[in-house]
């Protein structure tokens, strides 16, 4: 490949170039923008250097705006993301839309991620100032500014967490949900299974609420869809919230029965809460199915064939069966050692952790459309030059076959900002176009 693209490579891993510049040096301001090229895990030739810098300098030239012709772009966004393989597309997609943590740091006002999930006013007031900012920046309105109407929600119905007993808690702290475990032993897992199994035989009964047949008849006469399940915390990271990481990991090496029995259950147990709400519509059933397994890096490819893989391979057969059915797996950390298995599979998007190229992904899946793989935290840390460097590796890798959407691998963290996304598809309008 020749241009400027052609000379993009990983970057070498020699002495240890991830340590931050010290702002007492010197040098600080060159060691800084080293730090973000060496982040980004790309050796950055003479004419790279000069691309990016040439971005940046540019970018610093107009108070921070990145060039870009936003219209243009926009209308290119909507041919390229309607079919990121598409021959005839114009440019890499942008997968970088921004989400509801962003507001935060561009608002300028302290985190309440709690407050954001319960008080919907101040969660449309929130949105609506941040689309103020990004209809400027970006040139769209990004966040939903439409009030969430109690009278079209279905009631809550219990979950896989619920039938194998574990509580989610919400950890101020955090500002988020974390699922405790409900077994701690090898025979506190058994005992738990014991009920597990019980519970499924009258599944309906303890998933539905009380007020179901109600709601359901209100709502279906209003015209709401009714819930589906078509999606699920993934089974190394469900298994090792509810029974604890060094727990399942033992268990699957010293007690294979028991682990065994603990899978079989699980897909038995998602089987049945498909099953109980799909009956509970006569629409027709949809195909597709996604998994969130950052867990899944825990486990060795034989621990992973024999425990996690049968479950994704079931749901994936009973729900995703036709060849374009959607077969999706986000799995934020360093998983690349099960692509050889997950490749048998056949996904049709994918989104891993930062350390896996994109090259290796395409190796190993060839039909799946790519969301990666600008690292959360070159985003969210405005690390200008990495953020340019990571495209320039990413599209490079993905220019002769496609199906690259370029965003995190992984969420998209407060901190993240409207700038930093401009900068983005000022990179794909100048260096991402096919």
């Amino acid at each position: 490949m020749g241009g400027i693209l052609g000379m993009v490579k990983p970057f070498p891993h020699r002495g240890n170039p991830l340590i931050p510049p010290n702002p007492g040096s010197d040098n600080f301001e060159h060691d800084c923008v080293q730090f973000c090229y060496n982040t980004a895990m790309v050796e950055m030739t003479r004419e790279i250097r000069a691309a990016v810098d040439g971005l940046l300098a540019e970018t610093r030239a107009h108070d921070g705006l990145a060039p870009l012709d936003v219209e243009r772009f926009w209308a290119d966004q909507a041919v390229a993301a309607a079919d990121p393989f598409g021959a005839a597309i114009p440019q890499v997609p942008l997968g970088v839309l921004m989400s509801g943590e962003c507001v935060y740091a561009e608002l300028g006002i302290a985190e309440d991620y709690w407050r954001y999930d319960h008080d919907d006013a101040w969660r449309v007031e929130l949105n609506r100032a941040y689309n103020d900012r990004s209809e400027a920046i970006v040139g769209r309105r990004l966040l939903s500014e439409t009030p969430a109407d109690p009278a079209r929600v279905w009631p809550e119905t219990k979950t896989l967490a619920d039938i194998f007993e574990a509580e989610n808690v919400w950890m101020p702290g955090t500002w988020s949900w974390w699922l405790q475990e409900s077994a701690h032993d090898e025979a506190g897992l058994a005992a738990l299974l014991d009920r597990v199994e019980a519970r499924l035989e009258g599944l309906r009964a303890f998933l539905l609420p009380a007020n179901w047949e109600a709601e359901k008849d209100r709502l279906t006469a209003l015209g709401v869809p009714p819930p589906r399940y078509r999606g699920q915390r993934g089974p190394v990271t469900f298994a090792t919230s509810i029974f604890g990481i060094e727990n399942l990991l033992y268990c699957i090496m010293d007690n294979p029965n028991l682990a065994a029995r603990f899978r079989d259950t699980i897909l038995r147990a998602m089987f049945g809460i498909a099953d109980v709400l799909d009956a509970e519509t006569d629409q027709p059933a949809p195909h597709g199915f996604y998994f969130a397994d950052d867990n899944c890096y825990l486990l060795s490819p034989a621990m992973y064939e024999f425990f996690a893989f049968p479950i994704v391979k079931g749901m994936f057969d009973r729900f995703s069966p036709d060849p374009g059915d959607a077969r999706y797996q986000h799995s934020d950390s360093a998983m690349g050692h099960h692509l050889p298995l997950l490749g048998t599979l056949n996904f049709t998007g994918v989104n891993f952790g930062p350390t896996v190229p994109v090259a290796e992904i395409r190796a190993h899946m060839p039909g799946a459309v790519i969301f990666g793989q600008l690292a959360p935290f070159t985003f969210s840390r405005n690390e200008e030059a990495g953020i340019v460097a990571e495209f320039l590796r990413d599209f490079a890798q993905a220019r002769a076959h496609r199906g690259l959407v370029f965003a995190t691998a992984g969420s998209i963290n407060n901190g993240s900002r409207l700038t930093g996304m401009r900068l983005i598809m000022s990179a794909i309008q100048r260096f991402g176009r096919f």
